[in-house]
């Protein structure tokens, strides 16, 4: 195994460039092994290589390079793992926001994909099943903006109470949820626990279909109507799925809940 690498060898191993190197050096981060006094050119060993991946690592974690040093000089290892810890919190919550974002670009860039092939919308209503699901409804916000919906986890974890935050996950889903003629933009839970706002949703099968902000309340009445005549129910609530269209737009699936018909059950029962 080689001992000492160049300046140039050490920054490809590690993913930086030579002048990083040269930043760390100057500002007592990492300090090479050796300096040739005739040359000047630094000489790095396996030692400073692992430093150097372990603050690469903590870059990646939004950590400053203060902080970073600061770490670095700990004696005390309860309190390094204690920072690290926190830091790979930091990752963890960092990685779930990059999910959701990429998400959101794959369902607009698929958008973006069918109007290039001109491919129409349709408005079809259909029948779906769906498990029961938890949402948790926002306190404050009736239905989606361009502030918010790019971020609306990061609304209600804030809106959750601190000691009970790591007991929710999210999935990345939102809508609308209105029933009794008041509307609450909701997520959908994949982990919870007993809060205010929490809904269950009944599992079983919904009335669906695809619309626009411009004509959501024609499609919402033809829901309702065949939900009437067809299933002999008046739904107690509507969800309206917010679908992203596009980087600024975004379209809604209405679902609403059609319970079972007795007379249908009955005919399965016989059959």
């Amino acid at each position: 195994m080689k001992d000492f690498f160049s300046i140039s060898q050490t920054a490809k191993i590690v993913g930086m460039t030579p002048e990083t190197l040269r930043h760390y050096d100057r500002i007592g981060l990492v300090k090479p092994c050796k300096v040739d006094e005739w040359t000047g050119y630094r000489y790095y060993s396996q030692q400073e290589i692992v430093k150097l991946n372990t603050i690469r690592a903590l870059r990646c974690m939004d950590l400053t390079l203060t902080e970073i040093k600061e770490i670095l000089s700990y004696d005390d290892f309860q309190k390094i793992i204690e920072t690290l810890k926190q830091a790979e919190k930091s990752a963890d919550e960092k990685i779930i926001e990059l999910n959701y974002a990429k998400t959101k670009i794959q369902r607009a860039r698929a958008f973006y994909e069918n109007k290039l092939k001109g491919e129409p919308q349709t408005e079809k209503i259909f029948l779906k099943h769906y498990p029961e699901r938890v949402i948790l409804l926002s306190d404050t916000m009736e239905k989606p903006t361009l502030d918010n919906l790019w971020n609306y986890h990061r609304h209600f974890y804030d809106q959750i109470q601190n000691d009970i935050k790591n007991e929710f996950l999210f999935e990345d889903l939102a809508g609308i949820y209105e029933r009794d003629g008041q509307s609450r933009l909701f997520a959908t839970c994949t982990k919870y626990t007993d809060t205010d706002g929490l809904r269950i949703l009944p599992g079983g099968n919904y009335l669906c279909a695809d619309c626009t902000e411009e004509n959501r309340e024609q499609i919402a009445e033809k829901l309702f109507e065949t939900a009437k005549n067809e299933y002999g129910t008046v739904p107690e609530f509507t969800l309206e799925l917010i679908v992203l269209s596009g980087i600024l737009q975004w379209n809604y699936q209405i679902q609403i809940f059609v319970p079972q018909r007795p007379d249908r059950i009955a005919e399965r029962e016989r059959a």
